[in-house]
C-alpha cells in the first residue's frame, strides 16, 4: 500500500490539494478533520461544552464516523447521517481544534484513520499524520501558507457561500488556531523531519498538485 500524508496548519489548502492528488492517482482520500469534525458535532449536538473533557470523551466513544464517495464527492456520516455540510460550520471548525486535544478522542480518530491506510492507498491529510497517524507513510508533506493568504481563502470561500464574515477576524482566528495546535501537548503541528515543506502562498492548486505528483513519482 502507497501512503501520502498531507500535514499543515488550518487553511493551507490541504483538503483541496489531497483530494485532487487522490482522485488524480486514483487512490483514497481520507479526510481526517471532517472524521475530527464530526465528533465535534456530535459533542455540540449533545450539548457538551468543549472544555468538559470526561463528557467529550464519552460521546465520542459512542459515535460511528464513516466515509463514503457519491458522485465524486466524499461524503461523511454520523451514525449513518451525511453532515458533509454541517461540520463545515464556523462553530464547529473552532470546537473541534479545542476537542482535538483530548489523548482518548485523538486515540479513537488515529485507530480508524490507521485501518483504512492498511488495506489501501490512501491520502490522508490533517495535523499529525506524518508525525503520528501514519509515520511509515512512503511520501510526506508539510503543507503551508502566510496567514494574510490562508485567511483571504477563508474569505473568499465564505463569501461564495453567501454567508457574512471578517477578514481581520477570520485572520485572528487563523492565528489563534495555529497557536492552538501548534502548542498543545499531544500531537501538536510540526513538519515531520522527513516531510517535504510546500509552500502555497504564491502557487496556483494545478502547481502544488503536480508538485506532489512529481514527488510520488
Amino acid at each position: 500500500m502507497y501512503n501520502i500524508a498531507i500535514d499543515g496548519p488550518a487553511g493551507a489548502g490541504k483538503s483541496t490539494i489531497a483530494k485532487i492528488v487522490a482522485k488524480e492517482l486514483g487512490y483514497i482520500y481520507v479526510d481526517t478533520g471532517a472524521m475530527y469534525r464530526t465528533m465535534a458535532l456530535a459533542c455540540y449536538r449533545a450539548g457538551i461544552q468543549a472544555d468538559e473533557e470526561e463528557k467529550v470523551v464519552a460521546r465520542c466513544g459512542q459515535v460511528k464516523v464513516s466515509l463514503a464517495y457519491e458522485n465524486d464527492t466524499q461524503k461523511v456520516y454520523l451514525d449513518g447521517e451525511d453532515v458533509s455540510s454541517e461540520i463545515r460550520k464556523e462553530i464547529i471548525g473552532n470546537m473541534t481544534s479545542a476537542i482535538a486535544v483530548y489523548a482518548p478522542v485523538r486515540k479513537i480518530l488515529v485507530r480508524m484513520q490507521q485501518e483504512i491506510a492498511q488495506k489501501n492507498n490512501v491520502v490522508m491529510d490533517g495535523r499529525d499524520i506524518g508525525t503520528a497517524v501514519l509515520p511509515n507513510a512512503n511520501l510526506k508533506i508539510y503543507l503551508t501558507a502566510s496567514v494574510k493568504t490562508r485567511a483571504r481563502r477563508r474569505f473568499d470561500e465564505l463569501m461564495q457561500k453567501g454567508q457574512k464574515c471578517d477578514l481581520s477576524e477570520i485572520e485572528k482566528d487563523i492565528e489563534e488556531r495555529d497557536f492552538r495546535d501548534m502548542n498543545r501537548e499531544i500531537s501538536p503541528l510540526v513538519q515531520a523531519e522527513d516531510a517535504i515543506l510546500v509552500d502555497s502562498s504564491d502557487m496556483s492548486i494545478s502547481q502544488v498538485v503536480d508538485t506532489i505528483k512529481s514527488l510520488v513519482k
